[in-house]
């Protein structure tokens, strides 16, 4: 949602936040060389410093001071050793709504070395079982909120691990327990590439995949309606705040009605984002005073909007209505490392993820390659005389790599307990014998300016309602279907809408009516989180066109054509319409362009 910030915020030019991480990296190893990479040591600090009364979190009605916060920590985390045997190292999966508790609890594990896993509240069946699975998870936390779909089947496949509902009783009983700290032989041990907690990311293994997020990579993220078990709502809002000994205010759940008036009622001076949100807040009416009259969408005290997604064609039009002076995009990925900055005030950046000056340009080239990409193999191109990658020329569009040391682990800790995935991410050989890059799986494209832009995302996932949607777990769950001989998923652009939205290509063995239509759209919501339900099928010549000399589904094609009904030639588009997929003609396709759906 928001949060706020009594102290300047170094992100005023891209050379600051350089030095930001600089500052913040040397910071975390005068900790590691101390033994005290554990977050939790920090909340101490603080806790028992000259910013122990200040406000750390706001959530709704309440309020929680460092030392507070402190105090509550300690609390859940004697709590959770007394009462579930909780030990050092044990992973307790988070299935948990936006609230102050989810960070408390975070905190109390910590207290006691034991991780969280940051679990996605929208995940059902399979893939919420997989996830807990993967993490080796001790106990899981669920919110009330979604408690319905931990139902006995997902509880079935879970065995004997003990899940646990955060009702207020049981919120209630760990306040009761005794704050005892813990000795720090509990707390310490490791470094700061250790594992502090997990957070899923979808890939091209179909299933989430558990992003080991270490130590040093909270400090140096210090990179909110947003869930928090998202990256940018943990590392980039909350922790960011938490090194700043700022205050943080979170919102349940977005939602265009309450959003300024709780940006007001906090009196915050920056506001988080990802794309989407502001196309959300830009649809809706200006707020009206009741009494007045007066419209309010300037009445507040915000100064930068900071956040990743921004599109273009949104981010003049939301800083002239809304008065926001300053934007802060930035570029980054949950299980890698780095990251690029572009802090604006005018046009000459706008729209861009990124930007530098010369000097901090040449340090950037020599960590950062953006290479050719080959869309039928979805790899970085190679030279076939050489047999290296080749860097594409500035302003043309490319896969970003970054430079890896020889101790990989340094900058890259990967999936936990999947070193398949962790490899898949790591290209060898790019310009010299023996050199590693880490795959950023993104084309993004580097002007003469300096300034850097996102295109797109490659391979089996795009992002959909601000999150990552795998194209191979949804084309698995569509499969099931007695009907569907084949399916390959894709995203494809929309007018007025960010991100893609996804579309099945699929193989009947039935003539597609009423009854097949919605069959299949019953059957995806059942299997599938809601953002993940293709909102689009394709069916014709499309899939068995789409197919490479190996057999292997090629998408790079059925993307460029997207759901434009005159690019698809004889093949029929559907759309989901009214719980069930209807037929997509060129007149909904017209509206569309128009800026009259709504997706």
């Amino acid at each position: 949602m928001s949060f706020s910030l009594q102290v300047p915020l170094a992100l005023t030019v891209p050379a600051a936040a350089a030095g930001l991480a600089y500052l913040n990296a040397k910071t975390s190893f005068s900790r590691e060389s101390t033994n005290r990479a554990n977050i939790f040591y920090r909340l101490e600090e603080i806790a028992t410093g000259k910013s122990a009364n200040r406000v750390g979190i706001l959530f709704e009605d309440r309020s929680w001071t460092y030392a507070q916060m402190y105090e509550a920590a300690l609390c859940y985390g004697n709590y959770l050793k007394s009462t579930f045997d909780i030990k050092p190292k044990d992973v307790v999966a988070l299935d948990l709504v936006n609230s102050d508790h989810f960070l408390l609890i975070c905190f109390g594990l910590w207290s006691i070395g034991a991780k969280p896993a940051f679990i996605n509240y929208n995940l059902t069946g399979d893939a919420l079982c997989h996830c807990v699975k993967i993490a080796n998870s001790v106990l899981m936390l669920v919110d009330p909120d979604v408690e319905s779909q931990v139902d006995e089947g997902v509880r079935q496949k879970l065995g004997d691990l003990r899940v646990e509902i955060l009702t207020q009783e049981f919120i209630l009983a760990a306040m009761a327990v005794d704050p005892v700290r813990p000795p720090n032989e509990i707390l310490s041990g490791g470094s700061g590439r250790d594992m502090a907690l997990l957070i899923y990311t979808s890939g091209t293994t179909g299933l989430p995949k558990a992003a080991i997020i270490s130590w040093t990579k909270i400090t140096t993220a210090s990179n909110f309606p947003m869930p928090l078990y998202h990256a940018s709502a943990s590392l980039v809002g909350f922790f960011h705040c938490f090194e700043a000994e700022a205050t943080f205010a979170i919102g349940r759940k977005f939602s265009t009605k309450t959003f300024w008036k709780d940006v007001r009622k906090h009196n915050a001076t920056i506001i988080q984002y990802v794309g989407e949100t502001f196309r959300y807040l830009m649809a809706a009416k200006p707020d009206i005073d009741p009494t007045t009259g007066e419209n309010l969408d300037k009445k507040h005290n915000v100064r930068l909007a900071l956040g990743n997604g921004l599109r273009p064609d949104v981010w003049a039009r939301f800083q002239e209505r809304f008065g926001i002076e300053s934007i802060g995009e930035f570029y980054a990925s949950t299980e890698g490392f780095g990251g690029t900055w572009n802090y604006s005030c005018n046009d000459f950046s706008r729209g861009a993820i990124g930007r530098n000056g010369w000097l901090y340009g040449l340090f950037l080239r020599s960590k950062t390659a953006i290479v050719a990409h080959d869309h039928e193999a979805d790899a970085p191109y190679r030279d076939p005389k050489t047999g290296f990658c080749l860097m594409v020329p500035r302003g043309e569009v490319g896969e970003m790599l970054s430079i890896l040391p020889k101790d990989t682990e340094q900058l890259f800790q990967g999936y936990y307990n999947n070193p398949k995935a962790t490899n898949s991410k790591i290209i060898q050989n790019v310009f010299k014998k023996g050199d590693k890059y880490f795959r950023s799986g993104d084309l993004v494209s580097w002007d003469s300016e300096g300034r850097m832009y996102f295109h797109d995302r490659i391979g089996d996932t795009f992002r959909w309602k601000s999150e990552n949607v795998a194209t191979t777990e949804v084309s698995a769950a569509i499969g099931l279907h007695p009907v569907v001989d084949e399916a390959n998923v894709y995203g494809v652009q929309l007018p007025h809408h960010d991100g893609r939205a996804g579309c099945a290509a699929i193989s009947l063995k039935a003539a597609p009516d009423e009854a097949v239509l919605l069959s299949l759209a019953e059957h995806a919501k059942a299997k599938l989180p809601k953002y993940a339900v293709p909102i689009f099928l394709r069916l014709g010549k499309g899939l068995s066109a789409a197919v490479t000399g190996t057999n292997k589904q090629q998408k790079h094609n059925l993307r460029v054509e997207g759901v434009d009904p005159t690019k698809v030639g004889d093949d029929e588009l559907f759309w989901l319409k009214g719980g069930t997929y209807a037929k997509f003609a060129k007149g909904d396709w017209d509206r569309m362009n128009a800026g009259q759906v709504k997706l």
